[in-house]
């Protein structure tokens, strides 16, 4: 079993049992201590799982990852996934882009095509395009929140809804096997849910990582999607929902 494949059931089967002892680890891959830390080390850094005395334990679903952290993770991927949604986003299109980092990358991305009109809830998103001559930035009004410069508020919801756009470009923390959207933060929730109601497209940047991690607050489901990028196969039920529901998937 390579790395990779190791680290997916690792992930699994804490999911499965709540907690994994270094201990059982090694004795079920059949592999040394130090392979299962190395691994735990990678997993815990990818928010993916959480390390405790001895062992690893199910990822918090109440809390996020820090955003330096986020930031970090997971690079190649959000380029790829970012280059290859940027490639789906005409010249001269409307838009909206809100909290994450994946849509950071993707805001760099965009920086090629002209005439953008762009509304965001991400300070980061605006630094980005602000020097771009021929785009529109639009900031949205709201709370700003200090971890991450994204705005939230019912402010900011009312801003979201005075706009139609032709794209809404969202990020998410989680998706669950029967399509939950998931996310930490009630607030964001609201905003991008604004945001979903607003655009005529709704396309998703998510790394494969996504698909374990199962955040509290419901943010839609992924039969609101009209396209999800990614970087690799999703897990087969998701792959199902997304048939089923005519959502198109592109892997980066």
């Amino acid at each position: 079993m390579n790395q990779q494949f190791r680290q997916d059931a690792i992930v699994e089967l804490v999911r499965q049992h709540g907690y994994m002892s270094i201990e059982q680890l090694t004795d079920h891959f059949a592999v040394t201590p130090q392979t299962i830390r190395r691994d735990l080390n990678t997993l815990a850094n990818e928010g993916r799982v959480r390390r405790v005395h001895g062992g690893v334990g199910v990822e918090s679903s109440t809390v996020n990852t820090a955003y330096s952290t986020r930031k970090t993770l997971h690079l190649d991927e959000k380029e790829r996934i970012a280059r290859c949604l940027a490639q789906h986003i005409p010249h001269h299109s409307s838009l909206f882009i809100n909290i994450g980092t994946s849509n950071e990358m993707i805001a760099q991305a965009l920086l090629e095509h002209q005439g953008l009109e762009i509304i965001t809830n991400n300070l980061n998103v605006a630094a980005i395009l602000q020097h771009k001559e021929d785009f529109t930035v639009i900031i949205a009004g709201g709370q700003v929140r200090s971890r991450d410069g994204g705005i939230i508020g019912e402010a900011t919801i009312d801003f979201i809804n005075q706009f139609k756009v032709d794209y809404g470009i969202i990020g998410i923390s989680g998706i669950d096997e029967d399509g939950s959207l998931l996310e930490f933060d009630y607030q964001e929730v609201r905003v991008a849910q604004a945001i979903i109601a607003n655009s005529r497209r709704i396309y998703l940047a998510a790394d494969y990582s996504k698909f374990h991690r199962n955040p509290v607050v419901r943010q839609g489901n992924i039969s609101q999607l009209d396209a999800l990028f990614t970087d690799r196969k999703p897990p087969e039920p998701i792959q199902q929902l997304l048939n089923q529901h005519g959502v198109a998937l592109h892997i980066a």
